[in-house]
């Protein structure tokens, strides 16, 4: 197999009238991978359209056509050479020429494409061109068809196989990219090819590795010779015989001794290289290398006393899972690199995630954001994408449907850190909730393709993998898809309707998203919104706030706890300490349920734009208040305030594999430091459990309410628990005396308090844009003094760390009793 990859000497050209007359009749650089707006970008022609309000100035790229061009030397076909023309990614609806033969049109984002061009290959100079059409007139025109079937947002994304929330979304700009997005190459082959590997990897109670490979051969015309098929496993390995002709085969590698891979926090992760190499009499005609992990992942969905779990188990291990939602890194998909992706996933594995849900709006992220998760321990739980829209059963869906779900389980089955596949992201609960079946009057709505087709798909192709219909999903028939004892939930109330406190109103077995807003850091929001004044609802402002009264729920939620302030600084901070506080009351929750509940996944890691978004993580890869919250919430061991039975009681959690032998200090303590009761306890928590401690009268009976807290301690745990709301606590408003110096490779601030100070945090990023501090959300007890580590290169001044526009805490907002 020869490679070649034509990515060199791109054009692009705008093929319809209706564009600015600074780009009609225009030819510019085309990168491939690339995008037509990073290109036009690229040569000055648009704004960028993360900025200000560029968004809305693009919206005429919605119905443009483009082409791309480009000629490449290519030598003649030799006989009994195979030449194809392979396209691993179109965005999305094209028509393919070669030398001025039409090779195909195509209609899918998710899907490769293969073209065999001896016919029309010339020895020499050859003019290859890919014709773009608009991928919303294109649903338009299926949806006029099929009939409407109902979906969020303003367009029928449901109507066409393109990343959903390329046509906007509640935290995604709406800028419909188009594109030969990933690599397109010439591939000379002769006597066959492996045309498909799947290889099906199970382990034996004994220890014992299995790799069962399951190949496809395509051959060529005139290939008339038997052929082997080697495949390696480590230093396993074993043979078959091809006969002539035979276009399937199945060889087995058996690995003694397998070293397990684990999820991280639970073991390490060896994985092996498989080698599948087909030969003939000429030797090797080609190859694919993998790698593989052994280990079996299962979901526990056993009916019990409360209904039905749904527990991931790997290695016989029930997990608890420690998950955030994954949307595409970027909403221009080709700037996203192995690097970039290795950073996200490392970020994810500092907060302690354990799971990465790739949710279905996006796409099948690229072979590299699986690798790495194999590399990291880090589960993915992978939707089909399909999300918040019925879609048709119907042709040309269901055929385009059933061939990117091939293509990509053959494609993703072999890394270890896949855990499970997912049908839908809310679809079964949309048919039953959002009005849906009086809008379809009948008509299909995606059904078939979530019980019967995936599947189906899945049992074939990849058959140990779990395969669930939706998210949320209640296993049971007849049951709602979102109830609380049946499978995976997903909690919105929270956020759109009632305050976060309510996520104790429910204990799912499984909840699979819930999540909080607040605006991104402030050196991101102030790089691409420059509104004067900038204010929450300054205009610039607002493009980048996308969910429906994201603002209204924003500061309602801030009213139940601490005061919607006047300064936009302090707006900022607020918003962004409510949102960590939200989702960590939410995940502390979840896992003192543990084993009744058995994850928790929080919508959602990361940013494509610079937007006011549920992310922990923003565009411009800094950490949210939020990235600290979820650190210290999914920490291995926390302890933790809940009720219980209509008392209040502390819980501890241990997420090792040892006990935890854990040494308790519980006191109750002035806001300025005073100790008003003090117990001490011992209790072996178990490895892998969540225990119920019971609380000291003394201890839950304030003389103040508004003055003091109970703080619960150990080695490497604490909680704190105060006995009224922020607002209706007296907090001292400036508690903290703080001092910083340069130190090798950043700054240090020793910071002090006076008085009770909650939820300290060094907003670093406002003083050096790349400035990262080691810690925050900090509550620091009267007469504490704790040191903070600030990474930058850059050089400051050091009492800028100390401003009090950036050394914050919950008090300084004018909480007052």
């Amino acid at each position: 197999m020869i490679r070649q990859y034509l990515h060199d000497g791109w054009q692009l050209t705008a093929t319809t009238t209706e564009v600015p007359d600074n780009i009609r009749g225009r030819t510019v650089p085309a990168t491939v991978p690339g995008s037509t707006h990073l290109d036009l970008l690229a040569s000055g022609l648009i704004t960028d359209p993360f900025l200000d309000q560029a968004e809305a100035e693009l919206t005429w790229m919605h119905r443009a056509d483009w082409r791309y061009s480009t000629t490449f030397l290519a030598a003649a076909v030799t006989s009994g050479q195979r030449v194809d023309l392979v396209f691993d990614g179109l965005d999305t609806v094209a028509a393919v020429e070669l030398n001025g033969h039409l090779l195909g049109h195509t209609a899918n984002m998710h899907r490769s494409y293969r073209f065999d061009v001896r016919r029309f290959l010339v020895d020499g100079g050859n003019d290859l061109t890919v014709s773009f059409s608009s991928a919303l007139a294109h649903a338009e025109k299926i949806e006029a068809g099929l009939g409407s079937r109902p979906h969020v947002n303003a367009h029928p994304f449901n109507m066409i196989r393109k990343m959903a929330c390329s046509f906007g979304w509640d935290w995604g700009p709406d800028l419909q990219t188009a594109g030969i997005w990933r690599p397109v190459r010439l591939e000379r082959w002769h006597t066959a090819r492996l045309a498909q590997v799947c290889p099906v990897v199970t382990v034996s109670p004994d220890g014992t590795g299995h790799v069962e490979v399951h190949a496809v051969i395509e051959w060529a015309d005139d290939a008339d010779e038997n052929l082997t098929l080697e495949i390696t496993v480590g230093s396993c390995e074993h043979t078959v015989v091809i006969p002539a002709g035979q276009d399937t085969v199945t060889a087995r590698v058996d690995v003694p001794d397998a070293e397990l891979w684990w999820p991280v926090g639970y073991g390490p992760q060896p994985l092996y290289d498989l080698e599948a190499v087909l030969r003939g009499r000429s030797g090797a005609v080609d190859g694919v290398t993998r790698r593989i992990g052994f280990r079996t992942i299962t979901v526990d969905t056993t009916p019990d006393d409360i209904g039905t779990p749904f527990t991931i188990v790997v290695n016989d291990k029930p997990v608890f899972v420690k998950g955030v939602n994954w949307i595409p890194d970027d909403h221009f998909l080709t700037r996203i690199t192995r690097d970039r992706l290795a950073r996200r996933v490392d970020q994810a594995v500092d907060a302690h995630v354990n799971l990465l849900r790739v949710w279905g709006g996006g796409i099948y992220e690229s072979d590299d954001f699986y690798d790495v998760c194999d590399e990291r321990g880090v589960l993915v739980w992978q939707d089909f994408p399909l999300a918040c829209a019925a879609y048709p059963e119907e042709e040309p869906v269901r055929g385009e449907l059933e061939a990117e779900a091939r293509e990509n389980v053959v494609r993703l089955m072999s890394h270890a850190s896949l855990a499970l596949w997912n049908g839908s992201n809310e679809n079964l609960w949309g048919h039953a909730d959002w009005g849906w079946p009086w809008q379809l009057d009948g008509r299909t709505w995606g059904l078939g393709h979530y019980t019967e087709l995936l599947p189906r798909i899945v049992a074939e192709l990849d058959p140990t993998r779990f395969y669930c219909p939706s998210s949320p999903y209640s296993p049971v028939e007849g049951l709602h898809p979102n109830d609380e004892n049946h499978g995976t939930r997903h909690d919105w109330q929270v956020w759109n309707e009632v305050d976060y406190t309510h996520y104790r109103d429910h204990v799912p077995r499984f909840c699979s998203e819930f999540g909080f807003q607040g605006p991104p850091t402030w050196s991101t929001l102030t790089r691409w919104i420059h509104d004067q004044p900038l204010t929450p609802s300054s205009p610039s402002f607002l493009t980048h706030q996308k969910a429906e009264d994201g603002n209204g729920k924003l500061d309602r939620g801030l009213a139940a706890h601490l005061p919607v302030p006047q300064r936009f600084p302090d707006w900022h901070w607020a918003t962004q300490l409510n949102q960590a506080r939200a989702v960590s009351f939410g995940i502390e929750h979840f896992r003192s349920w543990w084993p009744r509940t058995a994850g928790a996944v929080v919508w959602q890691l990361n940013d494509c734009w610079p937007v006011t978004s549920w992310a922990a993580i923003d565009s411009e890869e800094r950490l949210k208040p939020l990235w600290y919250g979820l650190r210290h919430a999914f920490a291995p061991r926390i302890l933790t305030f809940q009720p219980r039975d209509g008392r209040l009681v502390l819980i501890a959690v241990n997420d090792h594999d040892e006990p935890w032998d854990a040494h308790i200090t519980l006191d109750r303590q002035t806001f300025r430091g005073v100790t008003l009761h003090l117990t001490r306890l011992r209790r072996t928590v178990p490895p892998r459990s969540a225990v119920e401690l019971d609380l000291d009268e003394p201890l839950l009976e304030p003389v103040h309410e508004d003055a003091e807290v109970m703080v619960a301690t150990t080695a490497d745990a604490r909680a704190i628990h105060a006995f009224r709301p922020d607002s209706q606590l007296a907090y001292h408003p400036a508690p903290l005396v703080a001092q910083a110096e340069a130190v090798h490779g950043g700054y240090e601030v020793e910071v002090r308090a006076t008085s009770f100070a909650q939820d300290v945090a060094i907003l670093a990023d406002r003083v050096a844009p790349d400035a990262v501090v080691d810690d925050m959300l900090v509550p620091m007890l009267a007469g504490e003094v704790r040191v903070f580590g600030i990474r930058t290169d850059a050089v400051v001044d050091p009492a800028a760390f100390t401003d009090p526009l950036v050394l914050r805490c919950a008090n300084d907002l004018g909480v007052v009793p």
